[in-house]
């Protein structure tokens, strides 16, 4: 009984988060498994279990406190009775539903602030029916953030099986983003992202940081950051932070070389350099984690796949992973 707990949500009932959920859930929780209570509402997951097949057999209970996990074939649900599935047609994106997801995630997060549970993994959701039915955030790290009351640095960071991908800027235009590739801002994502392999692990993680320009820059060619702001934030982090980190590298190079063993992580400059790469090395294994907040948070690194949902057909295999990897944080977080 010392396993963590997790809270699990089924993220937008319109997409394919509750499916892969049941799925999940399909396999009986063995010695060493994170404990699981499922937040959320019973009638979305009964339909859930209609559509992939699952046999679950569930067991309301009022706050994750409540749940008792003797029975390995059980499940434990908060039934918070507030999203009737029936309202909402899969497939097609809804306010009101992402009003409800993003209410149910605010549940889970103040089971964590209570301390009744110890990470929190979601099934994908919708930012835009999110923003759109009241959570006026760009997603949800940030409503975690705010829900948290967290001032300081924190950023989304994605995991691949054995590789680590960070960013310094995330969820804003590429015009804005690239205003955000500042020296303080590379040297916080190399500090975070040294800081959360650490905690995973890792004794003394290798990173990568990516360059921002075309070829690196080709020597001020195509740009002056490379010279200008990123190599010396790297050099300073490595110097006056001890962490192990080199570059920059061209970005259509370093994912090379961190897939082929040389680096256990890669800072990206913006969004798309870092998510493209890994989505084409596994879109069904990886991981997003918000990385710097005091509540561990994790989900599938892919969204809500609106063109086959409802079908039974989606792979629960990034959500298996992301419950793994916030067992893997939360352990960490209890021995510290």
């Amino acid at each position: 009984m010392n396993d963590p707990v997790i809270a699990v949500t089924p993220g937008d009932c319109t997409g394919i988060g509750p499916e892969i959920l049941a799925k999940v859930l399909m396999n009986p929780r063995e010695a060493g498994d994170p404990r699981l209570v499922v937040v959320g509402d019973r009638r979305v997951m009964d339909r859930a279990c209609e559509q992939t097949g699952a046999s679950l057999r569930f067991h309301s209970v009022s706050s994750p406190s409540e749940a008792a996990w003797d029975d390995p074939d059980v499940v434990p649900i908060v039934d918070l009775g507030n999203t009737d599935p029936a309202l909402f047609p899969q497939g097609v994106a809804s306010a009101e539903s992402g009003r409800l997801t993003g209410d149910t995630l605010a549940r889970a997060v103040a089971f964590s602030q209570r301390g009744e549970v110890d990470a929190v993994s979601f099934a994908p959701l919708n930012k835009r029916a999110m923003f759109d039915g009241g959570w006026r955030f760009p997603d949800e790290h940030k409503m975690f953030a705010h829900l948290l009351r967290h001032t300081t640095y924190f950023s989304e960071m994605n995991v691949l099986e054995g590789w680590w991908m960070s960013r310094v800027t995330s969820h804003v235009s590429l015009r804005e983003a690239l205003d955000g590739v500042t020296g303080p801002a590379i040297r916080d994502a190399i500090r975070l992202c040294d800081r959360i392999m650490r905690q995973a692990g890792y004794e003394r993680p290798r990173i990568a940081v990516a360059a921002l320009n075309p070829h690196g820059g080709e020597n001020g060619l195509f740009g002056m950051e490379e010279i200008d702001v990123i190599r010396p934030a790297v050099e300073a982090a490595a110097r006056e932070d001890g962490i192990d980190c080199e570059g920059p590298f061209p970005a259509d190079t370093v994912y090379v070389k961190a897939f082929g063993g040389s680096y256990d992580g890669v800072v990206a400059m913006y969004h798309d350099q870092g998510q493209i790469a890994t989505k084409l090395k596994g879109f069904n294994r990886g991981v997003t984690v918000t990385a710097g907040l005091d509540t561990v948070f994790t989900t599938p690194a892919h969204g809500t796949a609106f063109d086959i949902a409802g079908q039974g057909l989606a792979d629960p295999g990034a959500l298996q992973a992301a419950i793994r990897l916030a067992q893997r944080l939360a352990s960490s977080n209890r021995r510290i």
